[in-house]
């Protein structure tokens, strides 16, 4: 398996990272989160592998500030190239994390749903099941549809929510790949059986 997925999410702090973690244990994929905002708690690079990921990439920027990452990297004084979120060419499958929401900006002009077109890799959105996600799901589909961005499916994060689920995939017109309920304690071991019980690798391929 040689595909590269890009993991994105409806908003932040939704469990985007430890569904990333998941997803790329699960492939025995390369991680790579091209631009990590706050290093407060030393990155979600350094998350990922405390959740079994053996191959992560460094970052292409790390900026210091947990904010957007275009004020972030104003605040830093940096300007974010395009060039430098090439994807990287790696062996095997490669998961990417983006930062936040589809939306969410890297530089004045350019969002991450913009790099996720020049990309042209699947798109995996990652949604919560609390109230408000159907209305947040199907603007972040619309917006990717809107760039031509291919959408792989949607996977839904805490507890089972059978109405809103079928409605984002029905309404959006996306595949329903399944859910992450909540995992306490959560560690390598408690992840992989929990992504193994919600989510079909296959789905992925």
């Amino acid at each position: 398996m040689t595909r590269t997925m890009v993991v994105t999410g409806t908003d932040t702090e939704i469990g985007k990272t430890v569904f990333a973690a998941g997803l790329a244990a699960a492939l025995g994929a390369t991680y790579w989160k091209p631009v990590q905002a706050g290093l407060d708690e030393g990155g979600d690079g350094d998350t990922v592998r405390r959740l079994g990921v053996a191959k992560v990439l460094p970052e292409a920027y790390r900026l210091a500030t947990p904010c957007s990452p275009h004020r972030a990297a104003a605040i830093d004084g940096v300007t974010i190239d395009p060039a430098r979120l090439a994807l990287p060419v790696v062996d095997g499958p490669l998961v990417v994390e983006g930062a936040g929401g589809v939306l969410v900006p890297l530089a004045d002009d350019l969002l991450y749903a913009d790099m996720f077109a020049r990309w042209g890799a699947p798109v995996v959105l990652v949604a919560r099941t609390a109230l408000g996600t159907i209305n947040h799901s199907l603007l972040s589909i619309e917006a990717l549809r809107r760039r031509g961005v291919p959408i792989l499916g949607v996977a839904f994060v805490g507890e089972p929510v059978e109405d809103s689920e079928a409605t984002i995939a029905r309404i959006g017109g996306v595949k329903r790949l399944g859910r992450l309920g909540r995992i306490a304690p959560l560690d390598a071991g408690t992840l992989a059986q929990a992504f193994a019980a919600g989510f079909r690798t296959e789905d992925f391929a």
